[in-house]
């Protein structure tokens, strides 16, 4: 379902979604007159939306390669003249600071720090800032509500693995996953969870919120250690359900998500 960005409005120090295709998230950190975008895979809604709101370019920051995620990274660099933080490896063209798991860099006043996060892609970064009043995590294709990516090019051990390093953030971490995808992966997680009511009662919210066309992202840590199949890898009922789609005995977590990220592939 697509959605509009009619109610948009400027505000200070603030992070405003803005539409790209048929369901990216292009993010816009707002502080003051100044703006950090996050994964613009296309360029014409963010230069529209500074535009409008005389505002100034400050700086990208890029997640990972895909072009969904970086197709209107190259214009806006050099119309803006600003730098691009991204992957290290060379391999994106107009990324000027690369950058490795660990690292800190500072932007507008906020600190991020760097999380390398493979499993939907090799190269995959999360940007986590603690500067504002909830700590903040862009974690592109890595997680979303309800699930997490595609194993495009990571395996499930490092998925997992990506997975565990953003569940040790605070619980009120804020996540800015970059696609509306929360509707279908509830509905994938009610197969796999049916017992589990914290998921039901959220899907009824979300399922309101698509009815209206309202996003429904940001989500927070603490609410998806409760919904998501893919952070709640030890709970039994999904190991059960797992083990019965593929009639195998599963051994471990890194296991059931490589199973229920199949499963999910042809849901």
């Amino acid at each position: 379902m697509p959605f509009s960005n009619d109610k948009i409005i400027q505000m200070i120090n603030s992070i405003i979604p803005l539409s790209a295709f048929t369901d990216n998230y292009i993010w816009v950190l707002v502080s003051g007159n100044s703006v950090i975008v996050v994964d613009p895979g296309d360029s014409k809604p963010v230069e529209k939306f500074l535009i409008e709101n005389n505002l100034s370019l400050s700086a990208i920051l890029i997640t990972h390669h895909h072009y969904d995620h970086t197709g209107g990274m190259l214009d806006l660099a050099v119309q803006h003249n600003c730098p691009v933080f991204g992957p290290r490896g060379n391999h994106i063209k107009g990324v000027t600071n690369e950058l490795s798991d660990g690292e800190r860099f500072d932007v507008l006043n906020l600190n991020f720090s760097v999380i390398e996060t493979p499993g939907h892609t090799l190269d995959h970064i999360s940007f986590y800032s603690d500067s504002m009043e909830n700590p903040i995590l862009f974690c592109g294709d890595t997680l979303f509500s309800g699930g997490c990516g595609r194993l495009f090019e990571g395996t499930a051990n490092q998925m997992y693995e990506s997975l565990n390093k953003i569940k040790r953030f605070p619980e009120d971490t804020l996540i800015y996953c970059a696609h509306e995808y929360t509707q279908s992966n509830l509905s994938f997680a009610l197969e796999i969870n049916p017992s589990n009511q914290n998921l039901i009662e959220h899907s009824k919210k979300v399922n309101d919120l698509r009815n209206r066309n309202e996003i429904t992202i940001p989500t927070s840590l603490g609410l998806e250690k409760t919904i998501n199949p893919f952070l709640r890898l030890e709970d039994s009922e999904i190991k059960e359900k797992a083990e019965l789609f593929n009639d195998i005995k599963i051994s471990s977590s890194i296991e059931t998500l490589a199973t229920i990220r199949s499963w999910k592939d042809s849901f």
